[in-house]
């Protein structure tokens, strides 16, 4: 870890103008994945800053507009709040599946979204990454790449985005609101992440000096059924090999609307709009189901390790769809 200066932000303008004043500065909160990336030089900023006392920290009710959740709330202080729960449970889950309490009791809902890929090529440095030096290679390609990307992938970066609770956000239709010098200004979820394409350093699409200050979640009536499916190699403390966040509103055994998004098969979370097209105004059987399912795999382009990914998709969707279709619970 190289040296850095450490500065403290009183506000979120203030945090702003600390980072303009160095370009070469970083936003800590609760550092649990940057921590881990500044210990093996993949980050070496200049200086530090420390955003983790801003008033961020809310979850509240916005009348006839979901929630409104700051960037500062704890991973476990949103998969433990009452009116989440109840209304989004969905989001509830797929956080709880995600590391260890210890970490989920710091880590914060802002610094999730820009949770880095875990995958073992970027984080080794004795290979080159195009993540971490642009035009250096993808060793992944013809590497192990059993934990990496179907969907998305480009022949500069396979690797996956890492997060439990970003696919359960996309397939909520969440809004990322953030703030910079130029004002502020509001994200669609779908738009926050980036596929690789000949960028793979880049994973989002924040803009030069903006600080993420809160996630909107739109009002779902059926977000109640939803459920996330998480296929991992162990339940404690590993990242999806493939899951999938499913809500579905039937009514007369026919489906009325739908999301549906998957994760650890690409750069971003995946929503299945093809499937989700499909599935509105059908009957809501083991049918259907099996049928769509086919439909958000077409297009996947398995690679030498993890064809396997493909069909475990497919049978995860199929399982999330019917407990959906049945009101949803415990996957």
């Amino acid at each position: 870890m190289k040296n850095f200066a450490y500065v403290r932000a009183t506000s979120a303008e203030d945090a702003v103008r600390k980072l303009q004043t160095n370009a070469n500065s970083q936003f800590i909160a609760g550092g649990t994945n940057l921590v881990d990336r500044l210990k093996v030089f993949l980050n070496t900023p200049v200086q530090l800053i420390d955003v983790s006392r801003l008033d961020l920290k809310f979850i509240e009710s916005m009348p006839d507009w979901g929630v409104r959740i700051g960037a500062l709330a704890t991973n476990t202080a949103v998969a433990d709040h009452p009116q989440i729960r109840q209304d989004y449970p969905l989001l509830s889950r797929a956080i709880l599946s995600g590391a260890s309490q210890q970490i989920r009791n710091v880590a914060t809902i802002g610094g999730n979204l820009l949770q880095r890929t875990r995958c073992p090529y970027y984080y080794d440095t004795a290979f080159a990454c195009n993540k971490r030096q642009p035009g250096s290679g993808c060793p992944a390609i013809q590497g192990i790449n059993r934990m990496h990307a179907i969907f998305g992938a480009s022949d500069r970066c396979i690797a996956v985005h890492p997060s439990d609770m970003c696919v359960a956000l996309a397939a909520l239709d969440a809004i990322v609101e953030v703030e910079s010098s130029r004002g502020k200004r509001q994200i669609p979820f779908d738009d926050f992440h980036r596929l690789p394409e000949n960028t793979p350093d880049r994973d989002t699409t924040l803009q030069a000096g903006e600080l993420i200050t809160a996630v909107i979640l739109p009002p779902v009536s059926f977000a109640k059924t939803g459920v996330y499916l998480k296929l991992r190699d162990r339940t404690s403390y590993a990242f999806a090999l493939v899951s999938v966040a499913a809500a579905l509103e039937v009514r007369a055994n026919r489906i009325h609307d739908v999301r549906l998004a998957l994760g650890g098969v690409a750069h971003k979370p995946w929503r299945s709009a093809q499937a989700e097209a499909f599935l509105k105004g059908k009957l809501a059987n083991p049918e259907i189901f099996q049928q769509a399912a086919e439909i958000a795999l077409q297009g996947a382009k398995p690679l030498t390790h993890n064809g396997f990914k493909v069909e475990m998709a497919k049978r995860s969707i199929q399982r999330a769809l019917t407990i959906s279709a049945q009101g949803g619970g415990v996957a």
